[in-house]
């Protein structure tokens, strides 16, 4: 998942602090139950709203003829995804979507419901966070539904909704009645049980992975909340447990480990080798990488590669381009802010650090950072404490710091640009990546590479290039490094419609790129005396044959060539590279005299 899983990874972090409210409700209106995510969504506790009318909380609009709690109660029917609005603890008017499902007795008698409840503003916030950094994930866990139940105090199953059903497999008719062990079967229900903890301690948990077995005998990873039931009276009859499907996410948590493991660092080159041992080595410790090298030459993807080979691979990769916001946005980007900081700071907001506390933080482009936000990314290096932006109040965070840049930091430094301290804070492991001109024998690596990508995303079968094509792509120059060889051989996916690669097909700057040079021949008659230039290392019998005056230039030309692939044992690039000319020269060449082994 390139990226995508976009992640990659900020998303992933932004959704483990999202969390559904659950709310339990009495057939007389009473709430029973309210879980972390109602209290962190409305802002009342537990304590507060126990045992009062759901009205009297929420001021909704939902509390009328269309309560979905009522319906549920009534009619025994489930609601799903109703939007309504609610009032916060601090009367802020926020909306959000409500389902609604009826629980029942051992007898199956309805005493009450379940209502699960999401902030669609945050939603909504999280969704555009995701379509920036072009993750997936978060699309694929939207929809992923909830599964709930709750037991009384015989650990017997009271209620069981459609998604507790589909995630098991198991109705809920077989279901209600039975003790809760025999429903999922998991290793912790014996011992370390989360809902038992919460039954003796009162306490809630919230994201707590475990292994169930399904109804097939298949064992499913799964994360659970938990919360207690009272009743009226605040006597505890039960416990509700919310359980989500973590299969999904754990199978993109692999791709993405596998994604960015090292070994898909593609290059064979000696540069790229000492470059795999570096991630190695560096993905061990625990200190600060800078990256250096042009743009488009991977320095995200090597960054990636030390966070998935490290012991904070489960944690978040953070990333933060420094150049692409004005100091303020950035330093709130990073630092977070507080509500009322500035104009539109409406609520707490937390930055890319917190976000990334245990894991890593990339900061690209690194060399763009304004000197406001070097003198604070330089307290948290020594100190690991921060302020958000408009708090005098300090938080501390365990982060590894990647930076990146494509500009020469110690000239910056000359320049009075990028402060020297930072620079040497940054600097504990440096690594280089060479520009693709200087290891243009990793392109057909490269190539192999972008064509089984681009195979799988279209549905082509595009299965070779065409060694005039590779020629071109050896021959050209790659400003734009792997990333624009990657768009390169894009491009000719659009236009290729059979199963190689030809040279037309390629964009036009690696088709037209020899034609704009010097196409000096092998034997310029710049020599006094009309003699001819030719490789010193031929026979001198051969090079009199050569320069014979009864053959004519082009025939000698035919000949030097003729005699270097004999050397060279018909290898065209060692052919090249002793004639001192590209591939794709000496192909035309060999094309335009006819030349045959």
């Amino acid at each position: 998942m390139e990226e995508e899983i976009k992640e990659t990874t900020e998303a992933e972090d932004l959704i483990d602090t999202l969390a559904d409210g659950v709310v339990a409700i009495d057939k007389e209106s009473r709430i029973i139950s309210f879980s972390e995510g109602a209290e962190h969504i409305t802002g009342f506790t537990l304590d507060e709203v126990i045992g009062k009318q759901c009205a009297d909380v929420f001021e909704s609009d939902m509390c009328g003829e269309d309560c979905p709690v009522k319906i549920s109660i009534n009619s025994g029917e489930i609601v799903s995804n109703w939007q309504f609005h609610i009032l916060t603890k601090d009367k802020r008017r926020i909306p959000i979507a409500v389902s609604s499902s009826p629980f029942k007795n051992a007898k199956g008698e309805i005493i009450g419901a379940i209502q699960i409840f999401r902030n669609v503003a945050e939603v909504k916030f999280l969704t555009q966070e995701v379509f920036q950094e072009k993750n997936k994930l978060q699309a694929i866990l939207d929809s992923i539904a909830d599964g709930v139940f709750t037991v009384d105090r015989d650990w017997k199953v009271t209620s069981f909704n459609k998604s507790a059903e589909k995630i098991t497999g198991t109705s809920s008719e077989k279901a209600l009645g039975k003790r809760c062990f025999e429903v999922f079967k998991s290793s912790v229900c014996q011992k370390g049980c989360p809902l038992q903890k919460t039954l003796k301690t009162g306490k809630p948990i919230s994201g707590y992975e475990i292994e169930i077995l399904t109804k097939g005998n298949q064992r499913l990873p799964v994360s659970v909340s938990t919360a207690l039931l009272k009743d009226k009276e605040d006597k505890i009859i039960g416990g509700v447990e919310t359980f989500r499907d973590l299969s999904k996410i754990k199978q993109l948590t692999e791709e993405l480990k596998e994604r960015y493991s090292f070994q898909n660092v593609v290059g064979k080159n000696p540069k790229m080798q000492e470059i795999y041992e570096l991630i190695q080595k560096t993905s061990e410790s625990k200190a600060t990488v800078i990256i250096q090298g042009e743009s488009g030459t991977g320095k995200e993807l090597i960054a990636r590669a030390i966070h998935y080979n490290s012991p904070r691979h489960n944690k978040p990769f953070i990333k933060v381009n420094c150049g692409a916001l004005p100091e303020s946005l950035l330093e709130s980007e990073l630092f977070g802010h507080v509500k009322g900081a500035f104009t539109d700071a409406i609520t707490n907001r937390k930055g890319r650090f917190e976000l990334a506390n245990q894991g890593t933080l990339f900061l690209d482009e690194i060399g763009e950072a304004s000197p406001g936000v070097q003198v604070k990314l330089l307290r948290v290096l020594e100190t690991g404490e921060f302020e958000p932006v408009g708090s005098s109040k300090s938080l501390k965070v365990d982060v590894r710091i990647i930076t990146a840049t494509n500009q020469n930091l110690k000239q910056r430094i000359k320049e009075g640009k990028f402060r020297e301290d930072l620079y040497y804070r940054l600097n504990v492991l440096p690594v280089f990546l060479p520009p693709l001109r200087e290891r243009n024998d990793d392109i057909p690596l490269l190539v192999e590479h972008f064509l089984k990508k681009f195979n799988q995303k279209t549905g082509k079968r595009i299965t070779s290039v065409s060694p005039e094509a590779i020629d071109l792509l050896l021959d050209y120059p790659w400003p734009g490094n792997v990333r624009e060889l990657e768009n390169a051989i894009e491009h000719s996916f659009v236009h290729c419609q059979n199963s190689t690669i030809l040279p037309n097909h390629l964009p036009d700057e690696p088709q037209n790129f020899p034609n704009l040079r010097d196409e000096t021949s092998l034997l310029p008659p710049a020599l006094e005396r009309g003699n001819i230039l030719v490789p010193q290392q031929y026979p001198s019998r051969a090079v009199e044959k050569i320069l014979s005056p009864e053959k004519p230039l082009k025939q000698a030309e035919k000949e030097i060539i003729l005699q270097a692939l004999k050397k060279n044992k018909g290898n065209k690039i060692k052919t090249a590279k002793e004639l001192k000319i590209s591939r794709s020269t000496l192909w035309r060449k060999m094309k335009g005299l006819k030349v045959g082994l």
